[in-house]
């Protein structure tokens, strides 16, 4: 008896127990009062021994309420139990703490525990009660209170949730298997100390094969090799966490995990075209552009610049290459004149490379392509060029006109090697103490010359091709260098200007010209200093217009070498030209612009709208001048002047139906009187009525006239009868059928035949009865004759 005691004992206080007290706890606190009834000591087995405790006054273990429970009736929590309750109600039991009274109600006769409402753990797990028992007369205390704890046992009600989602993480591409992109982490707010409701499984529904997930952990790592950013950038991927390990029914969360592939250098840079060709003028100037390149590269940011330089190729001391710093692209620049007449293109090869390499896919190289740049040089129509700058000339004084000085040399270096022609630009030689043939550049005096007055004469010469524009030579020196040259410009222009010197070094003496620090940067006109006591102007762009600007001003500083060494800033007029087509100079000066006669498209389109408005009010006024208001007339149904055609008339026929004219009674013949028949003879005439006068021609009214007409006809006490035969002033031709008198002026019998009226219908009836058979009775049933 002992034995089986000590075994239950031992099952009643161990965590089955406490499980089994959660769900079937009014049996267990049954039992536990039962066994508190029959013995007074609670024996422990411990080491072999059977221990003795004292008595307790009261019977309990820690309590279990299921969470969620949603049963009909409060459920049962426990009972509690004192020694000195004798069962006859004396005892009462107070129950006061956390919920007391609210969701935990007692019995306080038999000191069962119940729970009232839903609890939920994620709320509140446990909660701590005092129970006391008290005499049920006087309220006394029958024992100390006690402290005892309900707990919420937990169910599986909550699902997984990702606290932190959607998650955003980034990857290398290329990236091997197995390479950690991200850990996501879902929480169950389940108690994880009690069965499975809290541990979580996670799983990849959106993403494979690219990417895998550990169940345990949530780590995302590559599941496939070399991932390409350049094919596919972005992935979305879904993962799932579910709770009770992953088995049937468990509750389950998502999320979603977007994946950026990040750009490693992976690519090298790659010209689209393996041969360029460019084209460079044999005018254009030093620095100026010749063509652009570029190497495609698809990588991003420093994984994607590309450097470039020229590696080989004929024309290196000729050309340089800049790198464009928005564009990254390859700038082939003039880096010396070229000269179409030397040589006429040039082959340059181009390198493009990545400057940062990752040495994990130097491998996968060269990071580096090779592109062949092949320039022609176009010939341009250059200016002619002296075989000398400068001529020095010397001619006795006094010398007879005519006498030669010298001859001066151009010629034209353009392939078609055109003729020049010379002449000497009169601002030069202001006095004509000189000419020059325009064939051979021979220049002769045209007076005697007088050392005394004038030892020195610096004239210029000007070479120019025949049938192009002018290009002209020019200096104007005193001491020091001055230029006053104007020059004519059609369309562009290029000049060369040279300087000389009164002094009596002037043989030795060397010039150097530049731009003026003011100009330096001027769009239109560039200067070259040819380091020979000349300069070369330049046109950077086309399209000079008069009409614009017909007049440019372009300050140049001159230097000499002489010691001190002189300088001056002299400005040089350019004037825009008119020229024909083919290039030819027509005029340089200043002529009042006429503009063309014709009008613009705008303008005729402005006058015409002018027009046709004024046509439009013209017309408009006319309409309103001739519209009449006329009053609102009601004609009785006789004074209707149209053709009335009455369709049921049983007349004789089509010509009865004709159309009468209205010019007819209009007709001032018909106002004299009526007019006889001459079908008929009339029976009997009346003359005319005394009165009736003749209207003056041409003014008839109709209406007027008729009215006047049954007037008289009805006032007249010589009016014939109604049965007589009538005469109108015109009844038109006569009717196939002839005329018919009056039917009341029949008064002979007739030998025609009539019956065939009767079979006409009712609508001939009376017609039958006044024609048909009459039928008369004699006596003794004699026959009738015919009336």
């Amino acid at each position: 008896m002992i034995t089986v005691l000590l075994s239950l004992l031992s099952v009643l206080n161990s965590k089955f127990l406490q499980r089994l007290i959660c769900l079937h706890g009014k049996l267990i606190c049954s039992i536990v009062w039962f066994l508190k009834q029959h013995f007074h000591y609670f024996f422990l087995w411990k080491e072999g021994q059977v221990l003795h405790r004292s008595k307790r006054g009261w019977v309990w273990n820690q309590f279990f309420v299921i969470e969620e429970y949603t049963g009909p009736d409060p459920v049962l929590v426990g009972r509690l139990h004192s020694d000195v309750d004798s069962g006859i109600g004396n005892i009462k039991y107070i129950l006061s703490g956390e919920g007391a009274g609210t969701i935990f109600v007692i019995d306080d006769k038999t000191g069962n525990i119940h729970a009232t409402k839903t609890l939920d753990r994620e709320e509140q797990a446990q909660y701590t009660l005092t129970a006391q028992a008290v005499d049920r007369d006087t309220n006394k205390p029958l024992e100390p209170p006690s402290e005892f704890i309900v707990k919420v046992q937990d169910i599986n009600d909550n699902p997984p949730e990702f606290l932190h989602g959607p998650y955003y993480a980034r990857v290398p591409e290329m990236s091997n298997v197995g390479t950690s992109v991200m850990q996501v982490t879902a929480t169950d707010a389940d108690d994880p100390t009690y069965g499975n409701s809290a541990r979580l499984v996670y799983s990849i529904l959106q993403g494979q094969p690219y990417f895998s997930v550990e169940p345990q952990t949530g780590i995302i790592r590559t599941a496939l090799p070399n991932m390409d950013r350049e094919a596919r950038q972005e992935y979305d991927v879904v993962i799932q966490a579910k709770d009770m390990g992953g088995h049937m029914g468990g509750l389950s969360g998502t999320t979603e995990v977007k994946i950026t592939l990040t750009d490693v250098n992976d690519n090298p840079p790659k010209f689209p075209q393996s041969v360029y060709s460019m084209s460079v003028s044999e005018d254009k100037v030093p620095g100026e552009e010749v063509g652009r390149l570029k190497a495609k590269d698809p990588d991003l940011g420093d994984n994607g610049m590309v450097n470039y330089r020229l590696v080989d190729g004929d024309g290196l001391a000729m050309f340089e290459l800049r790198t464009d710093s928005e564009t990254r692209e390859a700038v082939i620049k003039l880096k010396k004149p070229v000269d179409f007449e030397t040589k006429r293109s040039y082959t340059l090869k181009v390198e493009g490379s990545n400057p940062h390499i990752d040495p994990q896919y130097l491998a996968w190289g060269p990071y580096k392509d090779e592109a062949t740049i092949k320039i022609s040089v176009e010939d341009a129509d250059e200016p002619p060029v002296f075989v000398d700058p400068s001529y020095t000339f010397e001619v006795e004084e006094n010398a007879p006109e005519g006498t030669l000085v010298g001859r001066v040399h151009a010629k034209d270096t353009d392939v078609a090697n055109n003729p020049v022609r010379y002449m000497i630009p009169l601002y030069t030689d202001i006095e004509q103490f000189f000419s020059i043939n325009a064939e051979d550049g021979k220049i002769t005096t045209t007076r005697p010359l007088d050392r005394e007055a004038q030892p020195w004469h610096n004239i210029s010469v000007s070479a120019t091709e025949i049938g192009m524009y002018a290009q002209t030579h020019t200096s104007k020196p005193e001491n020091v260098k001055r230029i006053g040259t104007e020059f004519d410009v059609c369309g562009h222009v290029i000049e060369t200007v040279s300087a000389v010197d009164k002094d009596e070094m002037a043989h030795r003496q060397h010039f150097t010209f530049s731009l003026a620090p003011e100009v330096t940067h001027n769009h239109n006109f560039s200067l070259k200093d040819n380091r020979d006591s000349t300069a070369s102007i330049y046109v950077l762009r086309k399209g000079f217009s008069r009409l614009t600007q017909d007049v440019y001003y372009l300050p140049i500083e001159i230097n000499d070498n002489g010691f001190p060494a002189m300088s001056s800033t002299n400005t040089l007029t350019i004037r825009v030209c008119s020229c024909d087509s083919r290039n030819t100079i027509l005029s340089c000066n200043v002529e009042p612009y006429v503009l063309p006669a014709g009008l613009s498209t705008g303008a005729l389109i402005a006058i015409l709208a002018c027009i046709v408005i004024l046509l439009a009010i013209v017309v408009l006024f006319v309409a309103l001048r001739r519209q009449k208001k006329e009053p609102l007339i009601v004609f009785e149904e006789e004074d209707i002047r149209e053709n009335i055609i009455t369709y049921d008339d049983e007349g004789g026929g089509e010509e009865d139906t004709e159309a009468f004219d209205i010019a007819t009674l209009q007709n001032p013949d018909g106002a004299n009187g009526f007019l006889p028949r001459k079908d008929i003879k009339p029976e009997l005439q009346y003359p005319m009525r005394p009165g009736a006068g003749r209207p003056a021609a041409n003014s008839v009214d109709v209406d007027d006239f008729i009215k006047t007409r049954i007037a008289e006809a009805d006032s007249d006490p010589t009016a014939p009868p109604y049965d007589s035969i009538q005469i109108y002033g015109y009844e038109g031709r006569g009717s196939l059928a002839g005329s018919l008198s009056s039917l009341e002026s029949v008064t002979t019998e007739s030998d025609l035949d009539y019956d065939y009226l009767q079979s006409w219908g009712p609508r001939f009836k009376k017609l039958a009865d006044l024609y048909g058979t009459k039928d008369c009775f004699i006596n003794d049933g004699d026959d009738g004759e015919d009336s």
